[in-house]
């Protein structure tokens, strides 16, 4: 029986969409993921099938998953109403996000609508519930620009930094193939006062740059290598050697990894890797050059720690009469 069944546990919890776990409970984890995903730049590879979703967890089951992150923000697709029944029938722990992505994933109309109290929009996911739903975010997930931080950039991180201060939630952020990590750390931890800790960067193995991957995690944040489901990507052969520099820099506690499926074709029931391919494959792929133990640890022990938070108390409601 899950903690959130037997009642709140004590101590970080991770949010999931069917209630609060003990970091414990988590188990091997797609640090980052997509079984929902709407946006006017997939050009028809949208990921809406149900079905699909549900097939990709039995799949992602089958090879050793117990759990997933879905990085998915507000405004693009999340299917929070179907996310609490695909964890209950695949027995695999769903955490959703709320947040924002890029400015170019959303029409004008959408952007202007939750401008006014975006942080509020955020902290309302956290605690009360995405949407009619009453399926609650665990995390809060963002978007630098490439090599930079645009306008959108730095007034959705002013917000995530305000909800993660207010709930204690971690913040993913999609780095723009991998750039602006440092960028990134200063505005949300040095200008935003958001604990490095809380923070966990995405994309990092699109650039493999090892002094800055080392310099990320000189400051404290968790770094997500999350796309061997993008087989293309030619930096996906350096994989091994960046993560081995983390470790011989003292760093392997800061690694968590990922399968980052955002397309329909993608989708291993779709005849692409999808997120089995992280443990089938990629798995095996890191053990042979770090480990066993140390990528089993990127994938419990890490993310365990890097999405659990002290979730602040949420106000009762104020009794009748």
């Amino acid at each position: 029986m899950s903690s959130a069944a037997a009642g709140r546990p004590t101590g970080p919890v991770i949010r999931t969409v069917l209630g609060d776990l003990s970091p414990a409970e988590l188990g091997v984890c797609d640090a980052h993921d997509h079984l929902f995903l709407r946006s006017p730049q997939l050009a028809g590879q949208d990921l809406t099938d149900a079905a699909a979703a549900a097939a990709e967890l039995a799949a992602f089951r089958a090879a050793g998953g117990a759990s997933v992150i879905q990085w998915t923000p507000y405004g693009m697709g999340r299917g929070a109403a179907e996310l609490p029944r695909l964890a209950r029938e695949s027995g695999v722990q769903i955490v959703a996000a709320t947040g924002l992505h890029q400015a170019v994933h959303y029409a004008p109309e959408v952007l202007e609508r939750v401008r006014a109290d975006l942080a509020g929009v955020f902290v309302a996911e956290l605690t009360e519930g995405i949407g009619g739903t009453g399926v609650r975010a665990g995390m809060i997930k963002v978007a630098g620009s490439y090599h930079g931080l645009d306008r959108h950039a730095r007034y959705t991180m002013a917000a995530a930094a305000e909800a993660q201060r207010a709930t204690g939630a971690a913040i993913g952020v999609h780095l723009e193939q991998g750039t602006g990590a440092l960028d990134v750390l200063d505005l949300l931890c040095g200008e935003l006062g958001v604990a490095p800790d809380r923070v966990v960067l995405g994309h990092l193995n699109r650039a493999p740059d090892l002094v800055g991957h080392r310099t990320a995690a000189e400051a404290g944040a968790y770094l997500a290598f999350d796309g061997p489901s993008r087989a293309h990507h030619a930096t996906d052969w350096r994989l091994p050697e960046a993560l081995a520099a983390l470790v011989d820099a003292g760093f392997g506690d800061r690694i968590v990894l990922g399968g980052d499926t955002t397309t329909a074709g993608a989708r291993s029931v779709n005849g692409g890797p999808g997120m089995p391919h992280l443990l089938r494959r990629h798995r095996a792929r890191l053990a042979l050059a770090l480990g066993e133990d140390l990528v089993t640890r990127f994938l419990t022990e890490n993310p365990a720690r890097a999405f659990a938070a002290r979730w602040a108390p949420t106000p009762a409601p104020p009794s009748a009469g």
